[in-house]
């Protein structure tokens, strides 16, 4: 049988009235209370009615998230973190697959009375998107923003730390031959990556092996190897921008007969599902999907409900997730 509202206030031991204001994002809820709605909610596998919650809402009850890809294991983690948090909450999650302003779902969801908000992870033409939401005052939150002036209402993580913290390891493994392999300019991420990877070197009074720039893909770290195998001069270690491109690289290495780690270490980033699947496993800087899509779902619905008018963004820390890919090193 359907557990009802009234099933859940018993569950938690709180009235219907509060369990009501839970479901609706009222900001007046202790957090212990809401803590133990939502507690119950899991429990009891309650699923509100989306249609009766959009009709006192005056809302259509839909959500939009436009993503650049859903080949990619992050962005999904991402995607059914937010899916879940707003599924408790009543609303349907719409998601469009697009990498520019112009194309027709995209366009599709931004409609007036289309969506009561959107999400975006990791736009391109953010500046286009963001000026047309907020032409059509349509709420909005920001996953991986590319403009700084965005951040009040983005969601993003240190990604400068995290290629510090990356290199950090590799220092400390003996490395002094570090090259680093990153992505396109066009993303913040790429630039922060770098900067922290440049930035730990020079405290150490080292220069990098190389830095080249690419795409976010297997073969472009699968070429790189190749180009550097052809020249006979390899690094001891690699930082690689993700998980793709240090998995292309070691696959290029391992054809050649160099043994990872023993003869070059690699470290990754995002910790994408094959990381832990491919042997070696890959040591790499794990991004926070669950609190990533649990906090832009709270900000897109605190938007939607006014009960914030400034918001604040928020940062998240990455993870040094330590594999088989990378040892001490044992070359002069």
């Amino acid at each position: 049988m359907k557990a009802s509202i009234f099933d859940v206030a018993k569950r938690s031991g709180l009235s219907v009235v509060t369990v009501s204001r839970v479901l609706n994002g009222a900001g007046t809820v202790r957090e212990n209370n809401r803590q133990k709605v939502m507690d119950a909610i899991k429990e009891l596998d309650y699923r509100p009615s989306a249609a009766a919650r959009s009709l006192a809402r005056g809302r259509t009850g839909i959500i939009g998230l436009i993503v650049t890809t859903l080949q990619d294991s992050f962005f999904d983690a991402v995607a059914k973190e937010i899916n879940d948090a707003l599924a408790l909450q009543g609303y349907f999650l719409a998601v469009s697959v697009s990498r520019s302003f112009g194309n027709q779902e995209s366009h599709y969801l931004i409609q007036e009375d289309r969506v009561d908000g959107l999400i975006l992870l990791s736009p391109v033409e953010e500046e286009r998107f963001v000026s047309e939401l907020k032409k059509r005052n349509i709420p909005y939150v920001l996953i991986d923003n590319q403009l700084s002036e965005n951040n009040a209402s983005a969601i993003t993580v240190d990604n400068y730390n995290g290629g510090y913290e990356a290199t950090r390891h590799l220092l400390e493994l003996g490395h002094t031959k570090i090259a680093h392999l990153c992505g396109l300019d066009v993303f913040t991420s790429t630039k922060e990556r770098r900067q922290g990877f440049i930035d730990a070197l020079q405290e150490a009074e080292l220069e990098p092996f190389a830095i080249v720039e690419g795409d976010y893909s297997m073969d472009f770290g699968y070429q790189t190897a190749k180009k550097w195998l052809a020249e006979n001069n390899l690094p001891t270690a690699v930082f690689a921008g993700d998980d793709y491109i240090a998995i292309g690289l070691i696959n290029a290495l391992m054809e050649e007969g160099i043994r990872i780690p023993e003869q070059i270490s690699v470290v990754g980033y995002d910790d994408q599902n094959i990381a832990s699947q491919l042997r070696p496993f890959l040591t790499t800087m794990r991004q926070p999907a669950d609190r990533i899509g649990l906090a832009a779902a709270d900000m897109i619905l605190r938007k939607i409900s006014n009960q914030s008018k400034r918001t604040t963004g928020l940062k998240l820390k990455s993870e040094l997730i330590i594999r088989q890919s990378t040892a001490q090193c044992n070359q002069d």
